[in-house]
């Protein structure tokens, strides 16, 4: 639900963008587009508000919990999306007299509300005293409570290990609007360390702008796997296997959007804080965006690569050239993960409860190999295996091709 808000905060922006590049002499007539602002302002403050519910202080001293309909679980990135949710309606929502369909005393719902930039500073919090990343730096998936029908447990103590792309990504947008609100340069630095512990977990070296650990010139084994990537290129997981869900293929392109919103040139004008310090982060976040631009080009054109004669994205930007480098693909899902955003959530009591087992039957989720799952199918290219090339697999190549761009423009 969070991501329509920022979907209807994001064409708010545009709106206002478009007005002001292209209508700004008080001679021409209003744009068109404007019109539809008020409507888009009113649906993303009620899906604020509905959103804003699943916050909970009973577990684990606070967090979004991620589903009603399963067993309590805090989340990377409902946490991340409230977060980025929260603090763009404090900078972005234009206000709403808008009642409906909800009818409450206030008449009007103003702009520059501070009770959504607490609800970000709050959930900021929370995520950082949460021990939700791991011994390289990366969001890990999330919390469940143990033996939480048994007994008197509420804390946040069963970790899964699951790393995926847009749990590094989402809250970088978050980041960015805490800054801009409080003028904290701390957001800031909290956001470069995260894209450099990404970058570092792709078996890029930043500070020399190089592969630590390339791959064979023959192509007869992958590159070593360094946790988010190989080859200095980002990847998922469910890569190398062909086995990425449709949420899955979304992934990657929603880590470089919201990179590219993070390394945006910082406000011209500041919101808290001096002109001067604003000047000094401003040339101190620019000079470290910058450094990204090498890392970030060579996934665009690793991404390029994998373009088909339609000119389709894949989904594994670093598929190797030969063949015999796929036979022998290693599991990169530890024991101790869950990843059920490509192969669902368990039927198990853990995700599900006790009521649910007492009625289970075997479990659905799709396996490699399993009719209805993602086969492994013989084929010459690695990006035509499992759901293929498919819109969200363009959304991401466009989504890098973009970061590439922004970046180098800086």
């Amino acid at each position: 639900m969070l991501w329509v808000v920022l979907g209807w905060l994001d064409t708010v922006k545009f709106i206002d963008l478009h007005s002001e590049l292209h209508y700004s002499n008080f001679s021409q007539p209003e744009w068109y587009g404007k019109q539809y602002k008020a409507a888009f302002a009113h649906r993303a403050r009620l899906f604020w508000e509905l959103a804003s519910q699943g916050w909970d202080t009973t577990l684990c001293g606070g967090g979004m919990i991620w589903s009603p309909y399963l067993l309590p679980y805090k989340n990377a990135i409902t946490n991340e999306l409230y977060i980025a949710a929260s603090i763009s309606m404090y900078l972005y929502f234009p206000g709403d007299s808008n009642q409906s369909p909800f009818i409450h005393s206030n008449p009007t719902y103003p702009p520059r509300d501070p009770k959504y930039l607490q609800a970000a500073v709050d959930a900021y919090k929370w995520l950082n005293s949460s021990n939700m990343t791991d011994l390289q730096g990366l969001y890990v998936d999330g919390y469940h409570i143990s033996n939480l029908s048994g007994g008197d447990n509420t804390r946040c103590d069963s970790r899964n290990e699951m790393v995926y792309t847009y749990n590094q990504g989402v809250l970088l947008t978050g980041q960015r609007g805490l800054y801009d609100a409080t003028a904290a340069r701390s957001y800031l630095e909290d956001g470069h360390k995260l894209i450099y512990d990404v970058i570092n977990a792709t078996g890029y070296d930043l500070k020399h702008d190089i592969v630590i650990s390339p791959p064979p010139k023959n192509g007869s084994t992958l590159a070593k796997w360094f946790g988010l990537g190989r080859n200095g290129i980002l990847e998922e997981a469910c890569d190398s296997g062909g086995s990425c869900s449709q949420d899955g293929q979304t992934f990657k392109g929603i880590f470089f959007h919201h990179l590219t919103a993070f390394c945006s040139d910082l406000p011209k004008r500041p919101i808290a804080g001096t002109e001067e310090s604003l000047k000094l982060d401003r040339e101190w976040h620019s000079g470290k965006c910058s450094k990204y631009a090498g890392w970030i080009r060579r996934n665009a054109e690793a991404a390029l690569k994998t373009k088909d004669e339609e000119g389709r994205f894949g989904m594994w930007w670093g598929a190797p050239a030969a063949n015999n480098s796929l036979n022998d693909t290693p599991n990169l899902i530890s024991d101790d993960s869950v990843d059920y955003r490509n192969l669902g959530v368990p039927k198990n009591r853990e995700w599900r409860g006790e009521k649910y087992i007492k009625g289970a039957k075997a479990s659905k989720i799709p396996r490699h190999g399993e009719d209805g799952g993602h086969r492994r199918i013989e084929t010459e290219d690695p990006n035509d295996r499992g759901r293929g090339r498919t819109v969200e697999t363009q959304g991401g190549g466009l989504s890098v091709l973009r970061a590439s761009w922004e970046v180098e423009l800086r």
